[in-house]
């Protein structure tokens, strides 16, 4: 990386006219700040000449580069500029608005500038990282930068649509992550619906012994943590009830819950300002083909395992399966997860589980040193494809369970090893037959008495909220947030928020993460009594209207415009709240009438003129 590339300098390329007056509604003075991102731009565009054809554009009062625009040194640039009178519209080229456009917002509302006067072209993912010659990405960010500047011309301040909101939360489900979200909820000052559809809190965390990593029981785990909500009169908690329908919007869902009961049950209509979805994961159940489970003797799952030790007296000498001491116990890894097409059989009507379900490793481990602990004489072979002991101080508990003697077979996904019953003559009740590849190759015979499948997680069944609210899920099934960095526990849809194994495979320690983190979004959502929201939603001229219908009738989401007024004289109204801002409605207005802010017809139709006009040099 070259110094002259790497190391910013003040632009010459600086128009310096009468300073432009501070309001935004007054003659646009439009500044363009280029952004290095410290090579990853400059490595491959022309920062340079970019900024120089941007001075020359018209209405451009100031043009700059900076080696990171969103760093201090670069924010304040811009700032000064703004306080100094030149510029009242701001052109940021750098990377995706996704990442910093809420960054320059703030810059321009500390500066007494509306904070939608802001354009950003994006020529880094658009140019440098996909154009690797120069010339052909300094072009395209020379267009993207002259679309931005027409766009700047015509934009108008706005203002955040808001949105009364209901202190109120709405948590599905009674695990873990829901247990830990409504406590931290409560504690922050927000009324909470709990609502389990067992008869019992806990989730599958009550089904375990022990949790990892102090061994306490998860039983008395889970009794303090429902004890705490039991005591806190925020939470009102809806045991053994189902969420039959949810709708609405940021600020204002309602749900109906049909609660269990002798007769038909009792049913409640809740509101609340955001919803909490919690509903956990549901293990994965193999086929009577997959590994013998139900089928032979001797094999279960890892959590029909984790009860079978759980309900042993502590004195028991022996484990044992149908009458018979358990001599040889295999644990076999990543059934139902990492799934291989042409090996694995998909569900009649499902996908294949392609994903690692991550906490597996860790909860094998620890159920195979738990059996050591408890029956030293017992021979422990472990079947797996790759050990992902991820959290921290888990590898300690690989390196334990090799110190004690557990013996490791390694296999490969398309090879997995195959369970039969042994003969009638034959000491143990199950044979193992595994291509090992910690013995280079070699075909190995194992027999047990007991094998223990490793089930995966896949997503939770719950179709009356994924549907009322039009959730999105990712290719594996599971909830899918808005960015996983960014946005990690929120939904697409605006005050959903999603806590615990809904969202991906968790362990215990993630899922109470993932819930305080939902607590405190919440919180920052719902504190002022309101809610804002983004204003770039659809917008109607009344006196354009002609009450046709066909915004409704294209309109994706239900209820976000529709007809108001007398028969004959209709008009188009839109409920901001729910409005996604799409453009649909736009497109099939005969009469013009709509726009939507933020994006109109107008500021699409200069960006259009940019890339096609002639780069006239401006006088």
């Amino acid at each position: 990386m070259s110094e002259s590339k790497n190391k910013a300098k003040p632009s010459p390329a600086e128009k310096t006219p009468a300073p432009a007056a501070e309001k935004a509604d007054q003659a646009p003075g439009i500044g363009v700040y280029v952004c290095h991102c410290g090579g990853n731009i400059s490595d491959v565009v022309d920062v340079q000449r970019v900024v120089d054809e941007a001075a020359r554009l018209p209405g451009v009062a100031v043009s700059r580069t900076n080696t990171f625009m969103c760093s201090d040194p670069g924010q304040n640039m811009i700032l000064e500029d703004i306080k100094a009178g030149r510029v009242n519209r701001v052109v940021v080229a750098a990377c995706s608005p996704s990442l910093h456009e809420t960054t320059f917002r703030s810059l321009l509302a500390r500066a007494d500038v509306n904070p939608f006067l802001v354009e950003q072209a994006n020529i880094r993912e658009q140019c440098s990282w996909v154009h690797h010659k120069g010339e052909e990405a300094t072009s395209k960010a020379t267009t993207l930068v002259r679309m931005g500047v027409g766009k700047a011309r015509h934009l108008v301040p706005l203002s955040p649509v808001r949105v009364d909101a209901v202190n109120r939360a709405l948590v599905i489900g009674g695990g873990v992550a829901g247990l830990r979200a409504a406590r931290d909820l409560a504690g922050l000052g927000i009324d909470v619906d709990l609502v389990e559809r067992e008869a019992e809190l806990g989730g599958f965390v009550r089904q375990l012994d022990r949790v990892y990593p102090d061994g306490e029981s998860a039983a008395a785990f889970i009794e303090r943590l429902v004890s705490e909500i039991e005591g806190e009169p925020r939470v009102t908690i809806h045991r053994g009830a189902d969420v039959q329908h949810v709708e609405g919007y940021i600020g204002n869902f309602s749900a109906t819950i049909v609660t269990s009961g002798e007769g038909d049950g009792s049913t409640a209509e809740i509101e609340a300002g955001v919803v909490v979805v919690a509903t956990g994961f549901r293990p994965y159940a193999p086929s009577r083909k997959e590994f013998g489970c139900g089928r032979l003797p001797g094999v279960v799952t890892l959590p029909e395992f984790g009860r079978m030790l759980a309900e042993l007296p502590a004195d028991a000498e022996a484990l044992e399966v149908d009458g018979r001491p358990v001599r040889s116990v295999g644990f076999i890894h990543c059934v139902g997860s990492r799934q291989v097409e042409g090996v694995n059989k998909p569900p009649k009507g499902g996908t294949l589980n392609t994903h690692c379900s991550r906490v597996c490793c860790t909860a094998t481990l620890q159920a195979a040193t738990q059996l050591r602990e408890r029956f030293a004489d017992v021979a422990i072979h472990d079947f797996y494809q790759d050990i992902r002991t991820y959290g921290r101080g888990h590898e300690e508990l690989y390196e334990k369970a090799s110190r004690a003697d557990v013996i490791f077979h390694r296999y490969t996904g398309d090879k997995p090893p195959k369970v039969r019953k042994a003969p009638e003559d034959d000491d143990c009740g199950l044979i193992v037959n595994v291509i090992d590849g910690l013995t280079w190759g070699e075909e190995l015979e194992v027999g047990l008495d007991l094998t223990v499948l490793s089930v995966g997680m896949t997503p939770g069944d719950i179709p009356a909220i994924t549907a009322g609210l039009k959730l999105a899920t990712s290719a594996d099934g599971f909830l899918q947030e808005v960015h996983p960095k960014l946005r990690p526990v929120e939904m697409a849809v605006k005050g959903v928020l999603l806590a615990g194994a809904c969202q991906s495979p968790k362990d215990i320690g993630e899922s109470c993460v993932s819930a305080s983190a939902v607590a405190v979004k919440a919180a920052a959502l719902l504190g002022k009594g309101y809610v804002e929201l983004e204003p770039y939603v659809a917008q109607v001229d009344p006196a354009r209207c002609t009450g046709s219908g066909k915004c409704v009738e294209v309109c994706p989401v239900e209820g976000a415009i529709q007809l108001e007024g007398a028969e004959g004289a209709q008009r188009a109204k839109v409920n901001p709240a729910t409005c996604t801002g799409c453009g649909c409605c736009v497109a099939v207005c005969p009469e013009r009438a709509l726009d939507v802010a933020g994006w109109t017809l107008d500021q699409f139709a200069a960006m259009v003129d940019a890339i096609t006009e002639d780069q006239e040099v401006a006088s």
